[in-house]
């Protein structure tokens, strides 16, 4: 088994949050973990429903554009927690797949810069990664 998974592409594009799937978030239901991510920084729950139709880089550039709740850097990594178990526990297919991961280090490279949720030339927080190998663990107990 490999022991590193760096980069979301490929056979591991559905780790990517860009990976269209339906996911169903409180009672809206998302065609991508990017977009129902987005959609969550919304103020107003009204203004969530515009995503709904939106693909992933739709859905990321206008969560540039939202105003922004007050809360969101506090609630964004739990509200990306909430997601990804969202997105493999409602897609078993999806969870299969994850779980054959088996214990190998998931990681998002990417060439974009986003440091945050990823890591650029192995330099990054990797949040997304970090994430999804929690998730693992809980399907894998369950």
């Amino acid at each position: 088994m490999q022991t590193t998974i760096n980069s979301f592409r490929g056979n591991y594009f559905f780790l990517s949050n860009f990976y269209e799937c339906p996911v169903t978030y409180q009672d809206i239901t998302y065609p991508n973990n990017e977009t129902a991510f987005q959609a969550q920084k919304c103020i107003n729950d009204s203004d969530k429903t515009k995503f709904m139709s939106l693909n992933p880089s739709a859905a990321k550039k206008l969560g540039r554009r939202v105003a922004l709740r007050k809360d969101w850097e506090s609630v964004k990594f739990s509200v990306m927690k909430d997601l990804v178990k969202a997105k493999f526990t409602q897609n078993p297919d999806l969870a299969e797949k994850l779980l054959a991961t088996d214990n190998a280090h998931l990681e998002e490279g990417n060439t974009w810069g986003d440091r945050i949720w990823g890591t650029v030339n192995g330099t990054g927080a990797n949040k997304l990664g970090i994430i999804l190998m929690q998730v693992r663990d809980e399907l894998n107990l369950s």
